[in-house]
């Protein structure tokens, strides 16, 4: 049986499962859908559109380099992001660039712009102000649901730390460089994790 990983899989199990959706069928029609509302909204600008083969392999060259230097921080640190448990290398290369795209769109386009707009509501802070105070409470979720579930990490303060201070990083790359950038990034270091675990195996 193939089990799922990461921080977003497990928050958005446990958000499902309290509306009696269970399982990857669920999980799996519920993004399909969402996929659909998207396709259908954004047809229009389809046709102003310009795709640039370019842009695309300069935009996999710096997440690569941006890539590199997450995993030299983590690497250092002793601290990974995900642990592959597939149990074929298809899967787990799946799985590996999967969770960096899906936890990239849940904890910093999801999360962020949702704590945000709570907390400009109830404080009536700047755009500015609530968008980085999102990002850090986002950082602060997204480390801590690396410690729920049945193949979480044990907790330790030291490395929720870690884990909190790399959210950071990937929230102010997302501000920074936006979400393909910081996505390909945070996939593309997963993939470097799996070529080290299974070659060192």
């Amino acid at each position: 049986m193939l089990v799922l990983r990461n921080g977003a899989d497990a928050l958005m199990r446990q958000v499902l499962e309290n509306f009696g959706i269970i399982g990857l069928h669920g999980i799996g029609a519920i993004f399909l859908a969402g996929f659909g509302v998207v396709f259908f909204m954004q047809r229009k600008y389809w046709r102003d559109a310009e795709v640039h083969g370019d842009y695309l392999l300069l935009m996999m060259g710096e997440s690569l380099i941006w890539a590199l230097g997450l995993y030299y921080f983590m690497s250092n640190v002793y601290v990974l992001f995900m642990n592959p448990t597939g149990q074929v290398l298809v899967q787990q290369v799946t799985l590996a660039v999967g969770a960096g795209i899906y936890e990239e769109l849940f904890f910093r386009v999801l999360l962020i712009a949702g704590v945000a707009a709570i907390l400009g509501f109830v404080f009536q802070w700047s755009d500015k102000m609530k968008r980085w105070m999102a990002m850090a409470i986002a950082a602060g979720i997204f480390s801590a649901f690396h410690f729920l579930g049945e193949y979480a990490d044990y907790f330790s303060f030291d490395v929720f730390l870690i884990r909190f201070f790399a959210g950071l990083a990937l929230g102010s790359l997302y501000f920074i460089r936006g979400f393909g950038i910081t996505a390909w990034s945070h996939a593309l270091y997963d993939l470097i994790v799996l070529t080290q675990t299974t070659t060192q195996t």
